[in-house]
């Protein structure tokens, strides 16, 4: 089994250069997924010199690990919690918004003539055992009344005990679409580079954006990272959850084309298939977490394996992989100018939405940059105070927040290195000092800091991914130290090394 999304193996990575030295554009922008790589592609068709910035290589973080599902509708708490929140018209925007960033989409793939599997499918929400039926019947509602087209059949091979389909959504690769794409436009006005992280951001009448070995000089700047790098505000305004997908050889009596969400008591399970080199595959995503706050998460693997195999006739398991979300406290992203003076756009808080609503992220930022006006940009407000539609989850965001800081500064997992075994991670606390300790496959001690260095908490061990992980703000590092996501900036100090330190 690879510990690897199916999209990454299924397509060989272009390659970018490093930034090396200083350089000058009208735009740059922060981050190589489907929002960068599609801001870049509407602001260089349209006369802007752009730098595109990614950390590590295009496409193969947050966009190289979805699903590669599209649709009008949303995830996470629903279109019934927009409406109530707000009310139906910022629910008929929200759909319609979203119908539009398919369709652009659409566009670039057939202009640009990127060959990465776009077919259009249903989307259906339903249940097999009798749970969530309450949800289902208020989506429904809100789907009516958002102007989608909503049917009663579900084409799922279980018995469906209630649910619904809107036809007319949409599949891809979403790896394949964004590197595709990235490669076509890095020409000319555009100019993408690789292992580049960025290390400071300053804003001035022009900003400068520093990377561990280059300069970028522009009057714009884009924050395309799922979170924004360094202290904002609205990091106070979103949960961080990690989500995990498998993926299987199907034998028979599988689902036809379509993104199946099926609702059970407590979980929410997502379910499509595709072809692939090795044949029909499934694939399942689900078992949401706070980030770095599941001590036990090999079992949330083992969990969706179970599911497939007591839903459908698979084979072996091939693929299996995770994947971080940032939740917005009032259900709708913050896309736009970090705040009314600022030179810097965010856009963040997709939920379980990014394709899409990365896509129209893109869109709205490309249209204020080049002084054209946008009909969603004051839905989605970056500096939008919605305190009546937020309070909820933003109370018990920052309550958890607080919990998780204060609860590890009075706690360790570990008084010696020899309780720390072959690949785990343990909190140990010397001279004072709180470590993070990791024993690889070799028997090698990797240690580090243990204090995040976004907003000091401590950071947990993330069995799963071999990665420490900040239970605040959902920063995550490699063994050995690396920033691998999330908002900070700077690596997680390194201490020394060896096979008992």
């Amino acid at each position: 089994m690879k510990n690897l999304s199916v999209w990454r193996n299924e397509v060989e990575a272009p390659s970018f250069p490093r930034l090396n030295g200083e350089i000058d554009a009208d735009v740059v922008i922060v981050g190589g997924g489907i929002t960068g790589i599609t801001a870049a592609y509407l602001l260089a068709i349209a006369g802007k010199s752009v730098v595109v910035l990614e950390a590590l290589k295009v496409g193969q973080s947050s966009t190289g690990y979805s699903t590669g599902n599209l649709y009008s509708t949303v995830g996470g708490e629903g279109l019934h919690s927009i409406s109530s929140k707000f009310n139906e018209k910022t629910l008929a925007e929200v759909v319609e918004s979203r119908a539009a960033a398919i369709e652009l989409i659409k566009q670039i793939i057939d202009v640009n003539a990127i060959e990465c599997d776009f077919r259009h499918v249903p989307w259906s929400l339903f249940t097999v055992d009798g749970y969530r039926k309450k949800f289902i019947d208020q989506e429904r509602t809100a789907a009516v009344g958002a102007g989608l087209t909503v049917q009663r059949n579900v084409p799922y091979p279980a018995p469906v005990e209630d649910g619904f389909t809107i036809p007319g959504q949409a599949q891809f690769n979403p790896y394949e679409y964004v590197v595709s794409l990235a490669s076509k436009i890095n020409t000319g006005n555009c100019r993408i580079y690789e292992y580049s992280p960025v290390m400071k951001v300053e804003e001035g009448e022009l900003c400068s954006v520093e990377t561990d070995n280059g300069k970028v000089t522009a009057p714009k700047v884009i924050m395309a990272t799922h979170t924004p790098k360094g202290l904002y505000m609205v990091h106070a305004s979103m949960g961080s959850y990690r989500e995990y997908a498998v993926a299987a050889l199907v034998k028979d009596k599988y689902p036809e084309s379509g993104i199946y969400w099926e609702m059970q008591e407590s979980e929410h399970y997502s379910v499509r298939t595709f072809d692939a080199e090795e044949g029909r595959i499934i694939m399942v995503l689900g078992q949401m977490h706070k980030v770095g706050q599941k001590e036990e998460n090999l079992e949330c693997y083992e969990k969706l394996e179970a599911f497939l195999r007591k839903r459908f006739d698979v084979g072996e398991v091939l693929y299996k992989w995770s994947a971080q979300q940032y939740k917005p406290a009032d259900s709708i992203p913050y896309i736009g100018l970090s705040s009314g003076n600022s030179k810097i756009y965010i856009a963040t808080g997709f939920g379980a939405d990014g394709l899409v609503y990365g896509t129209l992220a893109a869109m709205i930022i490309s249209d204020d940059i080049l002084g054209k006006s946008n009909k969603w940009s004051k839905t989605y407000d970056a500096s939008r105070i919605t305190p009546l539609a937020s309070a909820s989850n933003f109370l018990k965001e920052n309550v958890n927040v607080a919990y998780e800081m204060a609860k590890d500064f009075l706690s360790t997992d570990a008084d010696s290195f020899a309780e720390v075994k072959t690949y785990e991670g343990k909190i140990m606390e010397l001279e004072g000092s709180k470590y993070a300790v990791h024993r690889d496959g070799t028997g090698e001690l990797h240690i580090v800091s243990a204090i995040c260095p976004h907003m000091g908490c401590v950071v947990h061990w993330n069995t799963a991914d071999q990665s420490w992980d900040c239970p605040c703000h959902g920063s995550r590092f490699s063994k050995h130290g690396e920033v691998l996501e999330g908002p900070a900036i700077h690596p997680l100090k390194k201490i020394q090394g060896g096979t008992d330190a």
